[in-house]
């Protein structure tokens, strides 16, 4: 079963939506890749990858448009832009998407699985330790995390706050309290496009922090496509759903 729910977010100062596929089980937030929209997962087939876990009433899948991907990787905005509307992509997803998915899911408290591959990686760890009151765990696959690069030497608050690998070494008090109680698994390939430095990099700051987290390589025949996380995303919710 598949539905959408379309509507305009002062957050982010644009249209949105919100793709649901399943009808019962454990909330899955997943983000599309870089500007991928929220049917992207299912254009290039990880929904029918995960009909098996949907069809049996494990979980129910949803997902958004990738608003401050789009962004970062149009070339066409600044540092400073780009930053705020990570940040204000964060409140929509807290404000807007998960009271959305809870009234769905018919409970005002059931936690969210966050996942993605790329970009989405990093959007699935960013909104995990940014509000782990909500969400569980992140399933991080093939992840792109340092979006510094895309700054221009132009550091700023937004950014920061945004960026798990920039504040998480400054993180404190209850929101890492709650943080400790939570998972991250990291699962990369190590075949063409693939950096799992990236995820060794990010796990060693969540394990100085005391966040379990999990690096899994999958070896050098896999690489950054979608074949990969194909394959990934049905085991580990198989495993943790």
């Amino acid at each position: 079963m598949k539905d959408t729910a379309r509507w305009y977010s002062q957050r982010v100062q644009q249209d949105v939506q919100l793709v649901r596929w399943g009808t019962f089980g454990t909330p899955v937030l997943l983000f599309p890749t870089a500007g991928g929209d929220a049917e992207e997962v299912e254009r290039f087939h990880l929904i029918q990858a995960l009909q098996p876990l949907l069809d049996a009433g494990r979980i129910k899948v949803y997902s958004t448009d990738s608003v401050a991907g789009r962004a970062w990787f149009s070339g066409q905005h600044s540092a400073e832009y780009c930053s705020a509307l990570q940040n204000a992509f964060d409140a929509f997803i807290y404000s807007e998407l998960t009271p959305a998915i809870r009234r769905d899911c018919a409970s005002d408290d059931i936690e969210i699985i966050t996942a993605g591959a790329s970009i989405g990686a990093f959007n699935a760890v960013a909104t995990l330790c940014r509000h782990p009151d909500v969400f569980r765990l992140a399933i991080a696959m093939s992840g792109t995390f340092d979006l510094s690069k895309y700054l221009e030497g132009r550091f700023n608050l937004d950014f920061y706050f945004s960026s798990p690998l920039h504040y998480l070494a400054d993180l404190s008090g209850p929101q890492l309290d709650q943080l400790q109680k939570r998972l991250v698994l990291l699962p990369s390939g190590e075949g063409d496009y693939e950096d799992i430095a990236e995820s060794w990099r990010l796990a060693k700051l969540l394990g100085a922090k005391g966040v379990p987290n999990r690096v899994d390589s999958w070896g050098s025949e896999w690489h950054h496509d979608w074949h990969t996380w194909r394959e990934m995303l049905p085991k580990y919710l198989n495993e943790y759903a």
